[in-house]
């Protein structure tokens, strides 16, 4: 029966890392912003960059809110913590603007799009880690809006700020600080051990640096794998930098060890809530925001982290809790947390498949998969993970193609003729 439902496909390598190869583009950085909509199918789309993911309450109030007046109502989470609204209407641009800039949402609107940080969303607050990395956080996030140059960096540049454990250290950032043992940071690129006094503004240098590179070498390049530039020389680059501004550093060894995302429970004084498919609804986001204390943190795993007293965390995670009968997750044991999928459609005009509810209607047949799997509605796999999961990739003809990635390469490929077939052809490939 599989043999008739799978198609075998030889072992095929992932597109080859373009760390050696310039950029060659002819326009510029078209990603969307809070201020520079994108017209998708489904109307105009709006992301919101939420440094580190954290949103006070009344700033999570603020965004609901205009999800409900001027878009389709929900929020839709990002792989970088931050927030899109869909379904715009025309010509609301000035009004969500506005209503962003009351709520403290565009610090530097000349900056908006650039303000891509994520952080390790469980530092300070479940005893983990070597330290907290929020300070850091405020801080680049603040010499980041103050930079002129760094409003040359394109939408899709990312810094990461590990708190030591390892967690956003794995999520290919251009630029990574990473609390030490000693006490210090170890930045990347550079491959350097710095104070951890300076690791915000070193990280700013290194991404100066990244952008001085880019115009010597007559390139476009938006993330530091698109520059041309071997590591050491690059790193190199970003020594001389440092030591032009006054900052010390020392060579170290990269720092080893990681850990994946939180899993959905309470951790420490926090309760981790997955958010499945990354969408919520009104309903859900009203009651994220009525259990946070302060503030919510979002997380690049599309989940959100509400940081609390351990008493209050407990209350909000069991039953009959509200966030639970609202459909989100935090039982460490749901298979959600295993599952990711773009927008598709009707959304976007480029995907094959309404990819969500293919997903949603697979994990309640086939219950946890043996492998992380990232559903795409089309070639380009906005959003997909770095780890080794199960890509299912929805085809022009209305089938589904699956493909085991194991350390950046696609070791088993096989089809499915329609996402009826999804299960047998999951069974086959990860067996």
């Amino acid at each position: 029966m599989i043999v008739g439902m799978l198609t075998a496909m030889p072992t095929a390598a992932l597109p080859p890392s373009p760390e050696a190869t310039p950029a060659a583009r002819d326009r510029g950085d078209a990603c969307p912003g809070a201020l520079r909509l994108h017209e998708a199918d489904d109307g105009a789309l709006a992301r919101v960059r939420l440094p580190g993911g954290v949103l006070t309450r009344d700033q999570a109030r603020a965004l609901g809110d205009a999800a409900r007046r001027l878009g389709d109502g929900d929020l839709h989470l990002t792989s970088r913590g931050n927030v899109q609204l869909r379904g715009l209407a025309a010509g609301c641009g000035a009004e969500l603007a506005e209503a962003l800039d009351a709520a403290g949402l565009l610090p530097s609107p000349e900056h908006e799009r650039v303000r891509n940080i994520v952080a390790t969303p469980l530092s300070g607050l479940d005893g983990g880690g070597l330290r907290d990395v929020r300070p850091w956080l405020t801080a680049l996030d603040a010499a980041v809006c103050a930079s002129e140059a760094a409003r040359g960096l394109s939408g899709r540049f990312l810094f990461a700020l590990d708190d030591g454990r390892g967690d956003v250290a794995g999520l290919g950032a251009d630029v990574t600080g990473r609390a030490t043992g000693d006490g210090g940071a170890w930045l990347t690129p550079g491959s350097v051990r710095v104070a951890a006094a300076d690791a915000p503004s070193a990280a700013l240098l290194a991404a100066e640096t990244f952008l001085r590179a880019a115009r010597s070498h007559g390139t476009r390049a938006w993330r530091v794998s698109e520059l041309g530039l071997g590591r050491t020389e690059l790193a190199g680059l970003v020594r001389d930098r440092l030591t032009a501004e006054g900052i010390g550093y020392e060579d170290r060894a990269e720092p080893v060890g990681a850990t994946a995302g939180p899993s959905p429970g309470v951790i420490g004084d926090a309760l981790s809530v997955h958010v499945p498919l990354g969408r919520l609804t009104p309903a859900q986001w009203e009651a994220l925001t009525v259990a946070a204390d302060r503030e919510l943190r979002l997380t690049p795993w599309r989940g959100v982290v509400v940081p609390a007293a351990g008493a209050t965390a407990a209350r909000i995670a069991g039953p009959p809790a509200r966030l639970r009968t609202a459909g989100l997750v935090t039982d460490p044991a749901s298979p959600w947390p295993r599952v990711g999928a773009c927008v598709g459609r009707p959304g976007c005009a480029r995907a094959h498949a309404d990819v969500r509810a293919d997903a949603a209607r697979t994990l309640e047949a086939t219950g946890r998969p043996a492998l992380p799997l990232y559903w795409s509605g089309c070639e380009r796999r906005c959003g997909h993970p770095r780890g080794d999961h199960v890509d299912v990739l929805a085809t022009p003809d209305g089938g589904y193609r699956l493909s085991a990635v194991m350390a950046g390469r696609s070791v088993r490929t096989t089809s499915a003729a329609g996402p009826s077939r999804i299960g047998a052809a999951l069974a086959a490939i990860t067996s």
